[in-house]
């Protein structure tokens, strides 16, 4: 492959990782579909819970229902994409999850510890000249429950 080719996938395929995350936290939950493949799929293999979604349609509806009052932000970095051709590629990215739930809309709240730590194993397919992602599997060693935000603040600005 052309370097500048490779390079180019590199990038798309970097930018579908951010717009997962920035969809999920600041957009419509349930449009990160549209960055998976028709056949895509979403896992959590054992130790996790074992859960796999599979499918575009079976994903928008599992992200669409995500609690309205979950306030979140995830932070990616250690981005590695490698194309293996000149239609597929792999990564893997670090992930760092802040959320609660019961968040209503404000100003900030007290800073917690993350509730997930972990990383993606993504695959990628360039569909009609767009990469998008093929399967992700999530790896968690560090996880816990989702908080409730504590009662009685208003979200109002931080002193």
């Amino acid at each position: 492959m052309d370097p500048l080719q490779r390079l180019l996938a590199e990038r798309a395929c970097e930018r579908a990782i951010t717009d997962f995350v920035l969809h999920l936290d600041l957009g419509e939950p349930s449009s990160v579909a549209e960055l998976f493949t028709e056949d895509g799929s979403w896992e959590w293999p054992p130790p996790g819970d074992g859960r796999r979604i599979q499918g575009r349609e079976a994903l928008r509806t599992y992200f669409g229902s995500r609690p309205a009052d979950r306030l979140s932000r995830r932070l990616v970095s250690n981005l590695l994409v490698t194309v293996t051709g000149p239609d597929t590629a792999t990564s893997t990215a670090y992930f760092t999850t802040y959320r609660v739930d019961g968040y209503e809309t404000g100003g900030p709240i007290p800073a917690g510890p993350p509730v997930q730590v972990g990383h993606y194993e993504d695959t990628f397919r360039r569909v009609d000249g767009s990469w998008l992602i093929a399967s992700r599997v999530l790896h968690l060693p560090f996880g816990g429950p989702t908080p409730t935000a504590p009662s009685g603040l208003t979200g109002g600005p931080a002193s």
